[in-house]
């Protein structure tokens, strides 16, 4: 039997959440079994936390011999709890990761990290520089990919009248400067697109060249999928608009944000660093453009003609379609399982 073990949380608001939930409901779809206790939305820290370590504790005593059991990681400190009783009860462990906390929060060392992995019999790491990443380290698991997070959602993207260039720019998420400096300095290299941003706190009074900007405010994702302003996504991180620098640009070498899915789903191809893990993906796919830096995105926007730009168009409309049906999760989860 193929099992997975349910979360319980405070709500569904973030990136990380929509992802994990998503995630759920295709293994539902797989016909999978919940081992653990139904989702929750307390907000009763004490409640929320009693109510996850019941069904921590009841989920191992529902599998049996051959069962398959996915987590999505990290599950804090109960993981390697579960994973030990799960192998006592003769169940193999497939873990599906949504974050390294060895990376942007340094919660774990490396080794820490690749030791609690290595309670699993498959993980399925974001994207092939991922998985090398856990190799490398030394996880013993066999080890998978997902390519891609998927994206469920029953809205569809907006009809966008007839593309005229100059294009212009949407970019989603945190907007403080101090996460993203880049978007501060960016507007000296503009000339003639605009950024159209939305999300929290972005200060437009200390961005330069604010006149290139259209602060857009927080827009819930499935409303952000039926009225998207905007040509292209763009996916960058950190402090500089050359490179994608610190903690968050380092990261972005390794994983999958999920921005982008979202962005495929509003069927805007993406504008990504080429460094980026994703860059892969966008350009074997033809659903985007991979730079090396923002400074060089007016010249590249300036010689992208209509036709271009609409053959692009219409394969990131395929692909967020496959994104909606949850085809990547299920293609490796239906992989894990059938290599143990």
């Amino acid at each position: 039997m193929n099992c997975y073990l349910s979360r319980n949380y405070k709500g569904l608001s973030s990136a990380g959440n929509k992802a994990k939930t998503d995630i759920e409901r295709i293994m539902e779809d797989m016909s999978f079994r919940n081992v653990g206790l139904q989702q929750t939305t307390y907000t009763n820290e004490i409640l929320s936390f009693l109510t996850t370590l019941t069904g921590v504790l009841k989920s191992p005593f529902c599998l049996q011999k051959g069962d398959k059991l996915v987590l999505q990681y990290p599950l804090k400190k109960y993981f390697t709890f579960v994973c030990n009783m799960a192998h006592l009860r003769g169940a193999k462990v497939i873990v599906l990761i949504h974050d390294l906390g060895s990376f942007r929060r340094k919660a774990l060392t490396i080794k820490q990290e690749i030791q609690r992995l290595n309670h699993a019999d498959y993980v399925i790491a974001h994207n092939e520089k991922m998985r090398k990443w856990l190799e490398d380290n030394g996880c013993k698991a066999k080890l998978g990919v997902l390519e891609i997070f998927d994206y469920l959602s029953e809205t569809k993207a907006s009809a966008k009248p007839d593309v005229k260039k100059p294009y212009s720019v949407l970019y989603a998420g945190a907007l403080n400067l101090r996460k993203n400096t880049f978007l501060y300095e960016i507007g000296e290299y503009i000339h003639s697109f605009h950024f159209n941003l939305y999300g929290n706190g972005f200060e437009i009074d200390k961005a330069k060249g604010k006149e290139h900007f259209n602060y857009m405010g927080f827009v819930k994702s499935d409303d952000l999928i039926a009225t998207a302003q905007g040509d292209f996504g763009l996916v960058w991180d950190g402090f500089s608009a050359s490179a994608c620098t610190g903690n968050f640009g380092e990261y972005l070498q390794f994983n999958n944000p999920h921005k982008t899915s979202l962005y495929i789903r509003c069927e805007l191809p993406v504008i990504i660093w080429n460094k980026a893990a994703l860059a892969d993906f966008v350009c074997k796919n033809g659903i985007g453009i991979c730079i090396d830096s923002l400074t060089d995105l007016e010249d590249i926007l300036n010689s992208l003609s209509e036709e271009q730009y609409l053959e692009m168009k219409k394969k990131t409309a395929q692909i967020g379609q496959l994104l909606s049906e949850g085809y990547f999760a299920k293609k490796a989860l239906q992989k894990a399982v059938e290599s143990l």
